[in-house]
């Protein structure tokens, strides 16, 4: 049997400390949400990288862009306190106070993986990440399809027609040469039986 002994007040209130802080830590949570991990757009597209970040205090917000050739910082912001974009991406980002970000005009160099860090004024940290996949625009290359087929189709049209005509000159010379080598008609005499 367990010899019963009465806490100390000092005991209790290491333990209600401990507890406190575990507490904490457990209410200080970050909680990062996404409608879509995964998004495919088109070259010239804006995109927004939706995100929800939940957490106490002011986070810092940090976006990174990661592919198999590099790696790119993109922005870290607190929001409403300062905001620090990339040089690279200066021109082309909007950022928004709930951690989202929107790439404007998309290049086909923009297509990868965007890791989302959000980092608590206590140091806790949490990621996230979101896949963009950046296509080429179809219907240009249909735009060049048709102008070629409509200059093959014009050409192939001006040469039956030139055939067409060549063929009615060349029927027309022939006759007229024809009728040139015959004999002209003569009155001839008649001569009595």
């Amino acid at each position: 049997m367990w010899p019963l002994t009465i806490w100390s007040t000092h005991t209790t209130i290491l333990l209600l400390a401990v507890l406190f802080t575990g507490l904490c830590c457990l209410t200080q949570a970050i909680t990062i949400t996404a409608p879509e991990y995964s998004l495919i757009k088109s070259v010239q597209e804006d995109v927004l990288f939706s995100v929800g970040i939940a957490c106490h205090g002011t986070p810092t917000i940090q976006w990174t862009f990661m592919s198999s050739r590099s790696r790119r910082d993109i922005a870290v912001w607190q929001p409403g306190v300062y905001r620090n974009i990339s040089e690279y991406y200066e021109d082309r980002l909007q950022t928004h106070n709930n951690g989202s970000i929107t790439l404007l005009d998309l290049r086909l160099s923009d297509s990868g993986v965007y890791v989302l860090a959000v980092t608590e004024p206590t140091g806790n940290s949490k990621g996230s990440t979101i896949i963009l996949k950046v296509t080429e625009v179809l219907y240009e290359d249909l735009q060049y399809l048709g102008v070629f087929v409509t200059v093959l189709g014009g050409m192939a049209g001006f040469l039956m027609l030139s055939m067409w005509l060549l063929d009615k000159v060349y029927r027309r010379v022939k006759t007229w040469r024809r009728m040139r080598k015959l004999p002209e008609q003569d009155e001839t005499e008649l001569q009595p039986l």
